[in-house]
């Protein structure tokens, strides 16, 4: 079976497998709800006919539990898609928006808003988390090159960003937000989506889907930005406004994301490379598998998160790391074995 046929088919079957976990996540919860009544609820509210189901009941499907595994399904694409980007334009493993600092970043951005009211919803969240991430990729791309523009010197720039920003999101919590405050950007930073929103997961899923459509038009470029950018000049590539454009495309979802769910690490690190596993390296293929898979891994980590420890509630970005880590230590382990 080709590469290409093998594609088809993962992504159909995970098209299928990210339908029925969405479905199912939802009827899991302290209140009982079975899969043909959340079918019922969704299609009452897209007909308009009543749903046979109570008040409380649609309300728990309706407004908590459905939006927040949507978001879930389109924070996990975004950010496995982000990690595709990033570790090809870098042509670096490790690269994800977490351990390069956008995601710390754009979390600065975030609280800044949060804490001194500037800007209205999830569209202010969403500018201030955009301007952090530009300023964090910003800073680790300068010093990276001063430091010579190594891929393990774009890394440990990445960290240093990390560490500012954190430094800097902590520093402005403890000298200007009050306890209520602190304490919903702290468990908001470890990454939370219990806030989810109709409109967060329009927001995030526009832009994610743009995010999509871009990388795979792009996805030639990328191919051939795996060579190095002389190659890909070569080819006839358009460094710089195609590298220019898919990072200001990965600061974008990096920040609608952050913005709606704080920072979740390590799905962009892991996921992209469970993708090349399954369809090879082909962007045209590993962008929608990775996306998908991304989908289905933050829907089934968020699901366990706010339900394993009921009535308490993990937070899903301790959750990703505690399984992200052991799983990336299993990829580097077998990428050793095979040199």
């Amino acid at each position: 079976m080709t590469l290409t046929r093998r594609a088809w088919l993962l992504g159909a079957v995970g098209i299928t497998a990210l339908l029925c976990s969405i479905a199912v996540a939802v009827t899991i919860g302290p209140s009982q709800i079975s899969p043909r009544e959340v079918l019922d609820v969704v299609w009452s509210k897209l007909a308009g006919g009543p749903s046979g189901l109570s008040r409380i009941q649609d309300g728990i499907v309706w407004n908590l539990r459905l939006p927040r595994t949507l978001l879930a399904a389109a924070c996990g694409a975004g950010l496995a898609v982000c990690g595709v980007i990033l570790q090809s334009l870098l042509r670096n493993p490790l690269a994800d928006p977490f351990i390069l600092g956008v995601s710390s970043g754009a979390s600065t951005g975030a609280v800044l808003v949060v804490v001194l009211g500037i800007g209205a919803g999830s569209i202010g969240l969403a500018g201030g988390a955009f301007l952090g991430a530009i300023a964090a990729f910003a800073l680790v791309l300068l010093l990276a090159t001063a430091a010579g523009g190594t891929t393990d010197r774009v890394v440990l720039a990445g960290v240093a960003a990390t560490q500012l920003f954190s430094a800097l999101t902590s520093f402005i919590v403890f000298t200007a937000a009050d306890a209520e405050q602190t304490r919903g950007v702290l468990f908001w930073l470890l990454g939370s989506l219990s806030s989810a929103s109709w409109r967060d997961v329009t927001v995030v899923s526009l832009v994610v889907v743009i995010g999509l459509v871009a990388c795979v038009a792009c996805a030639a470029s990328l191919d051939a930005f795996a060579f190095g950018e002389k190659a890909a000049a070569s080819l006839g590539v358009n460094v710089t406004a195609i590298r220019l454009l898919l990072l200001l495309l990965t600061a974008l979802m990096t920040a609608v994301v952050v913005s709606t769910s704080g920072a979740i690490g390590f799905v962009g690190l892991v996921l992209p490379h469970i993708a090349r596993g399954l369809v090879g390296a082909g962007h045209r293929r590993l962008v929608p598998i990775a996306a998908i898979t991304g989908a289905v891994f933050l829907v089934w980590v968020d699901t366990a998160a706010r339900t394993l420890l009921d009535p308490q509630e993990l937070p899903v970005g301790v959750a990703t790391a505690l399984i992200g880590v052991p799983v990336f230590a299993v990829i580097l382990l077998r990428r050793r074995a095979t040199r």
